[in-house]
């Protein structure tokens, strides 16, 4: 029982170590997904498997009674029940860009580590995390460098208010010759105050936001300049 409760505890320290390379990684980006969050998620799934299946093993010979349980039916159920937890994490920003999915598949991958250990496959589980991180970390790096143009942009929204009509065909022409891609527009007739466009752009990531902002309210025709990446 001892070498039981000992192989508990072991189980339970790795998925500790694990859930907190998770969540430090988080952290250090400011994200939702904390250091005592993925610890709690990867604890308890942890936790919850182990019970699940040594509950299955233990009851079927409680007073000789024949009783059939699945081994993995309380995982099963953390993978589905922590979905709460990732959508309260994804958020919709004022300009419709959506953010946080990637903090929500962590949750679910903290949750899959815990999982992963209290089932045994210690290997597994250590590989999943450590793909975790390349994943997350080094190969979006790799392909902002050498993979598609599509990949080394940034979308920036542009909220500019010109002085008169006339001006709006000049000004767009003048962003898109400072290597700016529009890739939306929209136009508002603010009456006495001149007119407001509303530009959806891509340039290069490598691009400081400064820079973009400067450029843009440099312009004659350009009364006022707001900027968002």
């Amino acid at each position: 029982m001892e070498l039981l409760d000992f192989g508990i505890l072991i189980k339970l320290g790795i998925s500790a170590v694990l859930g907190l390379i998770i969540g430090l990684e988080r952290e250090l980006k400011r994200k939702p997904l904390g250091l005592k969050t993925s610890l709690v998620i990867s604890i308890i799934s942890c936790l919850l498997t182990i019970v699940s299946i040594q509950s299955a093993y233990l009851f079927p010979h409680f007073n000789k009674v024949p009783i059939q349980m699945d081994p993995l039916r309380l995982p099963a159920q953390i993978v589905s029940g922590i979905g709460f937890l990732g959508a309260g994490v994804i958020l919709k920003k004022g300009n419709d860009n959506i953010t946080g999915l990637t903090t929500a598949a962590m949750i679910w991958g903290a949750g899959g580590i815990g999982i992963a250990v209290g089932a045994g496959f210690y290997f597994e589980a250590f590989a999943g995390v450590i793909l975790l991180m390349i994943s997350v970390e080094i190969i979006p790096s790799i392909l902002t460098k050498i993979g598609p143009k599509q990949l080394r942009t940034k979308d920036i929204q542009l909220r500019i208010t010109v002085k008169d009509k006339m001006s709006i065909d000049t000004v767009i022409s003048q962003i898109e010759a400072n290597k700016i891609t529009i890739e939306g527009i929209r136009i508002k007739d603010l009456q006495a105050d001149g007119y407001l466009i509303v530009l959806k752009a891509v340039t290069s990531f490598r691009r400081p936001t400064t820079e973009v902002f400067h450029i843009i309210s440099n312009l004659n025709e350009v009364k006022s300049t707001e900027i968002e990446s």
